[in-house]
């Protein structure tokens, strides 16, 4: 239940974006809304081309030689601490006791990379019918409520999804923002596959505060392979970056956007984190965002008669 929970979800966010997006075209080229979802949906999807094309062979090169040069760069960044076989170490621990644990790890792993993409698609299937028909969808939600709450819970969703529009235009600016000036500093300092660390670097920075942290591992280990001199300005390079996202890009882009307290983003990582696993901890924060919304509508204002500033709220 909880997979299908994360897998509508992601599905229902999609659709918002679609949805938002279809609209503003709409509204600017003032063709009918059927006509504008599918121009977004091809502008998307030719704007995801257009990269691959002109990128796609480099970045899988480079993300390919990332990968390939984990095993050497963990080896060498164990006999910096001291641990020998650091590599045969950590497959060790992951593969249990034998052979025959590890073939069955390994089959597992296929199985889920075959669960990962057959959720992939039906996700986009379902966000795309969501986002066809979105009143249609709306109305059914709405009806589990009592006729005299129907008013007040359609405000609550149409506010909810403004706000994840918001939140998730920020967020995009801040990975973009945040890869670029990755591969740019990388490919100073002369670290291999530069790109493909960005490409790291700035995905990973979708999960704020902890994301950060595990994209600039790889560009870590690489550096320990080199000399001392490439890891200080490594680490110089990913604090210098991650102070000025958190302190001057995420500042500005929330002031428009939707600001959440750590302690409440940490929070919701944690408790999705528990409940759907990777899946849990990529949604975790605009699922809080969703919630924080609701709260604040339907609990802090209109329950207990509080005035607040609420996110999407026009």
């Amino acid at each position: 239940i909880a997979a299908l929970f994360f897998i509508f979800f992601a599905a229902v966010l999609i659709a918002v974006l679609l949805s938002g997006l279809a609209a503003l075209l709409a509204k600017l080229t003032s063709t009918s809304r059927g006509w504008a979802l599918t121009a977004s949906s091809l502008t998307v999807a030719a704007v995801i081309v257009a990269i691959l094309s002109l990128f796609g062979t480099q970045l899988a090169g480079q993300i390919s030689d990332v990968f390939a040069r984990l095993p050497d760069a963990i080896e060498a960044g164990g006999e910096r601490l001291g641990i020998h076989n650091a590599f045969e170490q950590i497959k060790e621990a992951v593969s249990g006791e034998g052979g025959g644990q590890l073939l069955s790890r390994v089959a597992n792993l296929g199985y889920t990379a075959i669960g990962v993409a057959t959720d992939l698609v039906l996700i986009l299937v379902i966000a795309v019918y969501l986002a066809t028909d979105p009143r249609l969808y709306r109305a059914g939600m709405i009806k589990l409520f009592p006729p005299e709450q129907h008013e007040r819970v359609g405000d609550a969703l149409d506010v909810t999804a403004s706000a994840l529009r918001l939140w998730f235009l920020g967020q995009l600016v801040s990975m973009v923002l945040v890869g670029v000036l990755s591969g740019v500093a990388f490919w100073w300092i002369g670290l291999p596959s530069p790109l493909g660390l960005a490409l790291v670097a700035g995905t990973t920075n979708f999960v704020p505060m902890i994301g950060p942290l595990v994209g600039a591992i790889p560009a870590l280990l690489f550096a320990v392979t080199q000399d001392f001199g490439t890891v200080l300005w490594t680490m110089v390079a990913v604090l210098a970056i991650q102070q000025f996202e958190g302190n001057l890009i995420t500042p500005m882009v929330q002031r428009r956007a939707v600001d959440i307290p750590p302690a409440v983003m940490l929070l919701g990582i944690a408790v999705f984190g528990l409940l759907g696993g990777i899946a849990g901890v990529i949604l975790a924060v605009p699922l809080t965002v969703a919630i924080m919304v609701l709260v604040q509508k339907l609990w802090i204002r209109e329950t207990l008669g509080e005035k607040t500033t609420i996110p999407g709220e026009t």
